[in-house]
């Protein structure tokens, strides 16, 4: 049975009361985990601990924190902090993210971004497990560091983000778990066969990994208001976003992507939002009235391979929109 998961907003979060309460939510509703991501707002680790001492059953963890701001030792050290706090139901979410981020808010070259989320997965993992860390890497070289305290049991896994091909496999080969978004059904499929050799370049199976996919999502009973916001959620990454979202969508069959960028980069917004047609939403969201959406999240959770499908919001939600698509979409609400 595929899991459902709610992939917390970053706009509608006027305190961090309100984004535990969100999560309160999720747990009374039936949802199996909440996704925190860290952009540009509140840091992901001090929201998540509040969640953590909030809550009782639900899994919880940073989807994604980025594999630049923070060494892959602190990030071990902050997902066994976690872990404890949570009494074992933390998972890690690491990316690399983009440029625009690391670069233009961070500060840190981007350099090989898949070298890069390599080495933080396999020094995270090695720090979890209690050992000396010993590594001898092209990014990070570490030697003599060992956790202080007790190591996390059990230990928390390590899922990681990725678009393209390579990326993919990477999680397949090395993570505990692969988290994917701007894909439809069929364009999980493709993935999936990413996963597939990773884990058999790994030695390992592909059940191993712990496939999780974003659908955005926004069920109201104004339905024109509902495709607006997911219309104007998908333009914005499509366009303005870096370029891994375009290129998904155009591995995928829908060259139109490269109009949205291009309109959108240069500045012609409502062109871009024109450009992003019905049938994309139709195949990428979940928005509108309840039936549809309900649909549309089934045909995801038809697809053999995927373990959890995350709801998340459109970036312009506010508070009552996300509150009405989590319950509509609740898996305790069919």
């Amino acid at each position: 049975m595929t899991d459902r998961e709610v992939h917390l907003p970053v706009a509608a979060q006027p305190t961090v009361d309100s984004i535990v309460d969100y999560a309160q939510t999720a747990e009374d509703a039936g949802y199996d985990c909440v996704w925190l991501p860290e952009t540009w707002g509140r840091d992901a680790v001090t929201v998540l601990t509040s969640i953590a001492e909030r809550t009782e059953s639900i899994d919880l963890g940073p989807s994604i924190v980025n594999t630049y701001s923070r060494t892959p030792s602190v990030l071990g050290q902050t997902a066994a902090t976690l872990q404890e706090v949570s009494d074992g139901r933390f998972r890690l979410g690491v990316g690399p993210s983009g440029p625009i981020v690391i670069e233009n808010w961070h500060g840190v070259e981007y350099g090989n971004p898949l070298r890069r989320t390599r080495e933080t997965v396999e020094i995270v993992q090695n720090v979890l497990s209690g050992e000396e860390v010993e590594y001898d890497g092209e990014d990070f070289s570490l030697s003599g560091f060992r956790l202080r305290c007790e190591p996390p049991e059990p230990q928390p896994p390590v899922e990681v983000t990725g678009m393209g091909p390579k990326a993919v496999e990477l999680a397949g080969r090395f993570a505990d778990g692969w988290h994917g978004i701007m894909l439809t059904p069929d364009g999980v499929r493709d993935r999936l066969e990413d996963i597939e050799r990773g884990a058999e370049l790994g030695d390992r199976e592909p059940e191993d990994v712990q496939v999780c996919i974003g659908v955005n999502c926004c069920v109201l009973e104004d339905e024109a208001r509902a495709r607006r916001l997911a219309r104007q959620h998908t333009a914005f990454y499509v366009g303005g976003m870096g370029t891994f979202y375009r290129d998904a969508l155009v591995r995928q069959g829908y060259d139109e992507a490269e109009a949205i960028y291009d309109a959108w980069q240069e500045g012609n917004r409502e062109r871009a939002l024109e450009l992003v047609d019905e049938n994309i939403l139709d195949d990428l969201c979940a928005a509108g009235d309840l039936e549809s959406a309900r649909e549309t999240i089934e045909r995801y959770e038809a697809v053999d391979g995927l373990d959890a499908v995350m709801v998340s919001f459109p970036r312009g939600a506010e508070e009552d929109d996300v509150r009405t698509t989590m319950e509509a979409l609740a898996p305790n609400g069919e």
